[in-house]
This record gives C-alpha cells, structure tokens and sequence, in this order.
C-alpha cells in the first residue's frame, strides 16, 4: 500500500489545494452508478484525474467522498481500493 501512497502523493496533494487538473471530468461529482463504492446520496463523491505517472494503461482516478474517504480506480472505475 505504501507504494501506492507514493504514487498518489502529488495527486492527493493537489486535490487538498483545490487544483485542477486540465481534463474535464477533474473535480466533478462521481455518480457511482455501478455500485462499487458504498451507497451514498448524490453529490457525495468526487472524482479527480490521475495522471498515468507509473507506466499503467487506461483512465486512472481518486474519488473522494464528503466524509473523506478516498479510494483509487487504477482501470477507470472497474475495481477500486481505498487508500484512507
């Protein structure tokens, strides 16, 4: 897991500074339409770009929610893990 931290670092950073990322999906609401994260009222999860730093193919995101859960989509919202 701490290699996974690592590698969301400056992702998780930006996301605690308010930054955006230049696409267009950054920032906006994850309707988690799938039901792979915990059931939750719309407008509660956000979801953010992670650039493709370590080599990984496919869309990667971090989607946190309002309580401040975040979790990492490595393969564009097919599985998901939590980081904190």
């Amino acid at each position: 897991m701490s290699r996974l931290l690592r590698d969301l670092e400056r992702t998780l950073q930006r996301i605690g500074r308010s930054e955006a990322y230049p696409h267009r999906n950054d920032g906006a609401e994850f309707h988690n339409r799938e039901a792979r994260l915990p059931q939750q009222p719309h407008g509660y999860y956000r979801e953010y770009v992670h650039p493709n730093t370590a080599g990984g193919a496919g869309p990667r995101r971090v989607v946190v929610g309002r309580n401040g859960k975040v979790y990492y989509s490595p393969d564009h919202y097919n599985t998901f893990v939590r980081v904190r």
